[in-house]
């Protein structure tokens, strides 16, 4: 099987490791080979892919063409020419909800 020519999309906090790219080209037959060809291009993304055991970072999601590599074959997922993987990772946090009891206690009501 042929490496395929695949497209990957940089989701905007990790850009500043790929040189501001927000798209990059690889090559590889399996998402993992185009993973890998991709930080062998960038190397600091390694580190906001993976982590020291060398798996994907669980707050990574890896979709193929909108489809989620986790349901696929994972990093075995075969690619062919044209495929685009999108990198999307996990937001959590934000700031938890003012209760209007908490306010009135507060008195900024």
């Amino acid at each position: 099987m042929k490496a395929a020519s695949t497209t990957v999309n940089i989701p905007t906090p990790l850009r500043q490791f790929a040189d501001g790219n927000s798209t990059v080209g690889v090559a590889g037959k399996s998402v993992g080979d185009a993973l890998g060809d991709l930080t062998r291009k960038y190397p600091d993304l390694k580190r906001h892919l993976y982590g020291d055991d060398g798996r994907l970072r669980a707050f990574v999601n890896v979709y193929v063409n909108d489809q989620d590599i986790r349901y696929l074959e994972k990093d075995n997922t075969p690619l062919t020419d044209g495929d685009n993987i999108s990198i999307i990772p996990s937001i959590a946090g934000g700031r938890a909800q003012l209760q209007i009891a908490d306010c009135k206690i507060a008195k900024c009501c």
